[in-house]
């Protein structure tokens, strides 16, 4: 992992920015998820209806402490089991802005990557960020750094040079309830 590369994108990701890096399986869009123009700027560039709710990423679970504080200790056990890894989990939660939830208020999407990489630009930041997949609205997810660039051009303020690990797809998002989600 180049430290260089992680610095440049927290740098770019404190200025407002969105940058593009990989994950488990496929390439993300991220920024800091209490800038709301920036989310705003992911939101147009993905086509996403703010309605959807955007998944938040961590170094490590430390990141989502106030959220598994809420939890019995075996629905803890349960989301911590699955992390670092490719397992988003819906958790309730009261301190992230409504344009991260979208329609699911008082919830909020959360993981922590098996991507180090994407784990390190949450360390660096000092805090989660919105990942999201790095394809517009009505394309399937891409796995390559050169579709990416295709895509969103100069739109992204700057690209983590890196590569997805081999899970094929995006992260699998799961409720308490144990109802998968995708």
């Amino acid at each position: 992992m180049d430290d260089f590369h992680v610095r440049r994108a927290v740098r770019h990701l404190r200025q407002g920015g969105v940058v593009a890096h990989a994950t488990e399986g496929v390439w993300g869009l991220a920024c800091d998820p209490f800038d709301r123009n920036a989310v705003g700027r992911i939101l147009a560039l993905k086509r996403r209806r703010p309605d959807k709710g955007l998944i938040l990423i961590g170094a490590d679970a430390d990141c989502f402490a106030p959220e598994l504080e809420r939890l019995a200790a075996a629905e803890r056990q349960a989301v911590e089991s699955t992390w670092p890894g490719a397992v988003s989990w819906v958790l309730p939660t009261q301190r992230f802005p409504a344009w991260i939830a979208g329609a699911h208020a008082g919830c909020v999407a959360v993981r922590v990557p098996g991507h180090a990489q994407a784990r390190a630009i949450c360390a660096g930041l000092g805090g989660p960020l919105v990942s999201t997949s790095a394809n517009p609205t009505g394309h399937p997810p891409t796995a390559k750094a050169l579709r990416c660039r295709r895509w969103f051009q100069d739109a992204v303020d700057f690209v983590v040079p890196g590569y997805t690990l081999s899970r094929q797809g995006p992260s699998e998002l799961r409720t308490l309830a144990g109802e998968r989600l995708r």
